[in-house]
């Protein structure tokens, strides 16, 4: 492991998670336990022989384990409790990178279980009185269910539950311009990006809009 020689705490913690790929992998762990399968595909890019290399390194270190899933004899790789403390710094990476989201995704690939992560992190510190309710995200993929409450959000797949109301993107990026504030659901339906079916109040609400 590469050491900064430093007596820090920000070192340290690059030491163990500051590697290319290595918060990235701890991404998708924080959405669940995945099997080696299911890392690669959620980690558009990273060669089979680099991911085997982080998860061994992070396995070393204490942020993760390899733990047999609960059907079958598959092993899967899961967060530790410590490695799960990650989730604030994460969060907090992801409503910096705000200015960078601006110019939209380009040509870089996209995986709609990010929204599970990005899209609560952009509202948790922009909503001060949170609605209780569940708002359909769709956006030309899997439909996806945000469940607010006063003690947080949550994004997950649709579980076929009733919805408040849906709010209907031409792209995932005007999901995460919403959640963030980089755009407002006026200005967002007047360019014909977003619709609402339902309670158009509740959606405001949840949005802050």
């Amino acid at each position: 492991m590469r050491s900064y020689g430093q007596f820090c705490g920000l070192a340290r913690s690059l030491e163990v998670v500051g590697d290319r790929w290595n918060l990235l992998i701890v991404r998708q762990l924080l959405l669940g336990p995945a099997r080696y399968r299911d890392l690669i595909d959620g980690l558009p890019g990273i060669a089979t022989n680099l991911l085997a290399d982080r998860l061994r390194d992070l396995e070393s270190a204490g942020v993760l384990e390899r733990r047999l899933a609960p059907q079958g004899s598959v092993v899967e790789y899961a967060l530790t409790a410590w490695g799960a403390e990650l989730r604030e710094p994460i969060e907090g990476l992801i409503r910096w990178s705000t200015p960078l989201m601006v110019r939209g995704p380009g040509a870089d690939a996209f995986r709609p279980e990010w929204l599970a992560l990005a899209v609560p992190a952009l509202l948790a510190p922009r909503v001060a009185h949170r609605p209780t309710a569940t708002v359909g995200l769709e956006f030309g993929g899997p439909v996806y269910q945000l469940r607010a409450t006063p003690a947080g959000v949550e994004v997950a797949p649709h579980d076929g539950r009733a919805l408040d109301a849906t709010v209907r993107a031409t792209e995932a990026a005007y999901l995460i311009g919403l959640a963030a504030g980089a755009i407002t659901l006026t200005d967002a339906r007047a360019l014909g990006a977003v619709e609402i079916d339902g309670d158009e109040a509740v959606v405001r609400a949840v949005f802050a809009a």
